[in-house]
C-alpha cells in the first residue's frame, strides 16, 4: 500500500476540527486524522507493506523548466526573493514535522527523494512491485498507474478513507474512455488548472477522449494533424498544430517518474513501534494518545 501522504493529511486537516490541539495550543488535527486514516486502511485492507510517500520537492525544477507555469500559482510571492514555498494553511505546515516524527517512531516507512514529488516515488514503487499494489490518493493524476494485469489500482477517498472509490481499468474506461496508460494523454490534452497545465485550447475532457478513441494515442492524434485526409475538424487541427511545443514536453511533466533512486528501507508494516519511548513522548507532547492507541491496536492485530 502506497500512501500519497500529503493528499491524506490535507484531507485530515479539513476533515477534523481545528479545535483538536496539543497542550501548548498547537493544532494537531491533521496528525490525529492521518493516524486514524492509516488505522482504518490497515484494518480494512491488511497490507503486508506500507509506505508513506512524501513530497521532498513539490515543484521539481526539471518539470518547471519544461512548463514554467507548472504549479506556479501555488508559489507565494515574497517581497524579497527567496525559495519557493507552497501555500498551506498556517496551522497545517507546523504539523508536518510532527507527522514525520510519529511515522518514524512507529516504524512506518516514510520515503521522500530530493528533486521528486510523492507521485514519482509512488510510480517507482508501483513499477518495481512484484505483487498487487493499492495506491491511496485524492490526486487523479495517479490514475495513470492503474494496471489490472499487474494488480495496481487506486483507492480514491470519497469520504474519509472508510468510503473509497476502487479505480481499476474498467472504471477508467467507463468514466474517461481510456485505460491507465492512456490517462496521461487525456490529462495533458485536457489540461489541469490546479497544476498549471494549460492543455490544448478548446479540447476538453470529452473531446480528448474522442480523439484518443479515434487515433489511439497522442502520437496518433498529432500524426492526424499532418494528415490532410484525417477527420479532425479545422478548429481541432489548428489548435493542436499551434500547441506542438506544449504537446512535445507535456508528457514528461504529466507522466510520473518511474526511475526515482529509492532508498533501501524496510517497507514491512510494523507489528509494534520501532521506538516506544519516542512514541510515548510524542503522544504526551502532542495529545495523540487516542489516535495512536487505535493505530497500535490495529497494527498488533
Amino acid at each position: 500500500m502506497l500512501l500519497d501522504t500529503a493528499s491524506l493529511y490535507y484531507r485530515a486537516y479539513f476533515g477534523v476540527p481545528d479545535s483538536v490541539k496539543a497542550p501548548d495550543g498547537t493544532s494537531v488535527n491533521a496528525v490525529r486524522g492521518l493516524l486514524d486514516f492509516i488505522a482504518r486502511l490497515v484494518q480494512d485492507h491488511r497490507p503486508d507493506d506500507l509506505v508513506a510517500c512524501m513530497d521532498a520537492d513539490w515543484r521539481p525544477h526539471w518539470r518547471v523548466e519544461l512548463i514554467p507555469s507548472y504549479k506556479a500559482h501555488r508559489v507565494a510571492e515574497e517581497v524579497e526573493q527567496g525559495p519557493d514555498t507552497e501555500e498551506t494553511p498556517d496551522t497545517l505546515s507546523p504539523q508536518v514535522p510532527i507527522i514525520e516524527d510519529v511515522l518514524d517512531a512507529l516504524g512506518i516507512a516514510r520515503v521522500g527523494v530530493p528533486s521528486y514529488e510523492a507521485d514519482d516515488v509512488i510510480g517507482t514503487y508501483a513499477g518495481r512491485a512484484t505483487g498487487p499494489v493499492d495506491i491511496v490518493t485524492g490526486d487523479r493524476d495517479l490514475y495513470q498507474l492503474v494496471d489490472d494485469e499487474r494488480g495496481v489500482r487506486v483507492l480514491y477517498p470519497l469520504k474519509g478513507v472508510g468510503s473509497l472509490q476502487l479505480t481499476d481499468e474498467a472504471w477508467l474506461r467507463e468514466k474517461y474512455g481510456v485505460d491507465g496508460s492512456g490517462y496521461v494523454d487525456l490529462a495533458l490534452l485536457r489540461g489541469d488548472p490546479s497544476d498549471g497545465l494549460p492543455g490544448v485550447p478548446g479540447i476538453g475532457e470529452k473531446t480528448a477522449a474522442k480523439l484518443l478513441d479515434a487515433y489511439g494515442n497522442l502520437a496518433g492524434i498529432m500524426a492526424a494533424v499532418d494528415d490532410p485526409m484525417s477527420k479532425l475538424t479545422p478548429s481541432q487541427r489548428k489548435r493542436l498544430n499551434e500547441s506542438r511545443a506544449y504537446v512535445a514536453v507535456a508528457p514528461t511533466v504529466v507522466r510520473v517518474a518511474g526511475d526515482v533512486p529509492l532508498p533501501d528501507v524496510d517497507l514491512a508494516l510494523p507489528a509494534e513501534p520501532r521506538d516506544p519511548a519516542a512514541l510515548d513522548e510524542l503522544a504526551a507532547r502532542w495529545n495523540l494518545g487516542g489516535a495512536l492507541k487505535r493505530l497500535l491496536t490495529t497494527l498488533e492485530a
